[in-house]
C-alpha cells in the first residue's frame, strides 16, 4: 500500500492519518512464513514547520519455532515506530530519513523492513528449554531419551589439545 504524501510536504501543520491491513505473508523466517495473518497498521503523517514525520502502531502475531526446541510458537505482537519522511536529500545518503521523492510512501515495504529489523535474533519458547538431544534428536522438554551424551563430540579433539596446553 502507498500513502501519497505529496500534499502533506506543501502543508504546514497539515495531518493524514491510514490504517491498513497488510498482507505480508511473502514475509519468511528458517523457511517458514513470519506472520499470521495480516499486520494491522495505524498511524498517521504530520507536517510540523515544513518536516514531515510518520508514526504508526503495527499489531500482528508472529509464527515462530523456538532456536532450541522447534517448538512451534505463536506470539501477538505490536511495535511502534516513527520515521523522517523527506523528498530529497542535500548531502549524501542518511540512514535517518526516509527519502520519497515521489511523495508517495510504500508503507508494506517499511512496516515490513521495520518489523524485521526489532525482531530478536533468537527466540525461546522458555529461559527454561533444554533443546534437542545432538545424537537422536528427542525434545528434552519431553523428557530424557537416554541417549549417553558424555561422549565427547570428536570434531572438537583439536580444541580440547589446545585448551590442555
Amino acid at each position: 500500500m502507498k500513502v501519497d504524501l505529496s500534499k502533506l510536504f506543501v502543508t504546514p501543520g497539515g495531518r493524514q492519518e491510514f490504517s491498513c491491513a497488510l498482507d505480508l505473508g511473502e514475509t519468511k523466517r528458517l523457511g517458514r512464513p513470519l506472520f499470521l495473518g495480516p499486520v494491522r497498521v495505524s498511524g498517521a503523517a504530520e507536517n510540523r514547520s515544513g518536516v514531515v514525520s510518520v508514526g504508526y502502531t503495527a499489531d500482528f502475531t508472529l509464527n515462530l519455532a523456538c532456536d532450541r526446541c522447534l517448538t512451534p510458537l505463536v506470539r501477538p505482537e505490536r511495535m511502534e515506530f516513527s520515521h523522517t519522511v523527506v523528498l530529497s536529500l542535500n548531502r549524501e545518503e542518511n540512514d535517518e530519513f526516509i527519502v520519497v521523492s515521489d511523495g508517495l510512501l510504500d508503507l508494506a515495504e517499511l512496516v515490513n523492513a521495520d518489523i524485521l529489523l526489532e525482531l530478536p535474533t533468537s527466540v525461546v519458547c522458555g529461559e527454561d528449554c533444554k533443546g534437542l538431544c545432538p545424537i537422536c534428536g528427542h525434545n528434552l522438554n519431553e523428557g530424557d531419551c537416554g541417549c549417553d551424551r558424555s561422549v565427547p563430540d570428536r570434531r572438537f579433539d583439536k580444541l580440547r589439545e589446545l585448551l590442555s596446553e
